[in-house]
């Protein structure tokens, strides 16, 4: 087996046809996790991203910064306490666009089951998958790996589930077996924290507490159900690419492994798993009405 530096591997990815590669994983309905399960001990050059990228994602900051973690614990009961939340939803939003929330009424259970829900799909026999399969991005539940696999270079090492929940649920059974339980529980979970979060922020924005929620900001939810392969050679690839999030708000579960990072002062800062937190993600949407 041919090893080679980063800087070398991505100079043979531009002497094949990339499209004509792309396409046939593509039409393989098996997604990373196929590669990885067919045994594979290379990374396929699609998947090969740019030095300068690989290297700045290395660069973080571990031990200077930390993204706020705002406790939710008492904002209905304690007008004092809720006034110190909105005021720290503020700052953190105008500072980082990001910050953690704990007590935030979604048990542990349910956050733990929703993990294991996820990797059950990713996880099961390629042909269960296969049914889902789709590039179709107006159904309401498609899995496939990376949507935007022909307009960029590199491809990230990741599968998704993509569910719509809201406004318009899909049929029950239209979700896979495996995690629709689960699925369906936590969606109803996660609107309800979504519809705080809104109201906090309105009152941030020193708006009366439904302004957001009467915009219907709070009346969609797509679910993403991110899956990461074990990868034969990290240091070529990426999981996801930096990027930001076309919405008002992302609520995002992350599981033990951790290696999500956020861009902080020009610096990206890895975000340590908490547990049982969930990270709160300012959208493209919300920042540009309110946040400028």
């Amino acid at each position: 087996m041919e090893v080679f530096s980063r800087d070398e591997a991505h100079e043979k990815t531009q002497k094949y046809d990339r499209m004509r590669e792309k396409k046939a994983f593509d039409e393989s309905k098996a997604g990373v996790k196929g590669l990885v399960d067919a045994g594979i001990t290379e990374v396929p050059r699609i998947f090969v991203d740019h030095p300068e990228n690989l290297q700045s994602a290395l660069a973080s900051s571990n031990g200077h910064f930390h993204v706020p973690i705002v406790d939710l614990a008492d904002i209905v009961k304690d007008p004092s306490r809720r006034k110190e939340v909105v005021n720290e939803v503020r700052s953190a939003s105008k500072t980082w666009g990001f910050f953690q929330v704990v007590n935030h009424g979604i048990p542990t259970t349910v956050l733990e089951e929703m993990l294991d829900g996820v990797r059950r799909f990713h996880e099961q026999g390629a042909e269960e998958k296969r049914r889902f399969y789709s590039r179709d991005f107006t159904t309401s539940v498609a899995y496939h790996s990376n949507f935007n696999l022909y307009k960029t270079e590199a491809a990230n090492w990741r599968d998704t589930l993509f569910c719509v929940m809201a406004p318009n649920a899909p049929e029950a059974e239209d979700l896979p077996a495996v995690c629709r339980d689960i699925m369906l529980e936590f969606s109803k979970r996660v609107m309800n924290l979504g519809i705080t979060l809104f109201e906090l922020l309105s009152e941030a924005l020193g708006l009366k507490p439904n302004h957001l929620k009467d915009m219907e900001c709070a009346k969609g939810l797509v679910l993403l159900n991110q899956y990461y392969p074990k990868c034969p050679q990290p240091e070529l690839t990426m999981g996801t690419s930096r990027h930001t999030d076309s919405d008002f708000l992302t609520v995002l579960l992350q599981d033990h492994v951790g290696g999500l990072q956020v861009l902080y002062q020009n610096q990206w800062i890895d975000v340590s798993p908490v547990p049982g937190a969930l990270i709160v993600n300012i959208g493209d949407l919300l920042q540009a009405t309110y946040l400028k």
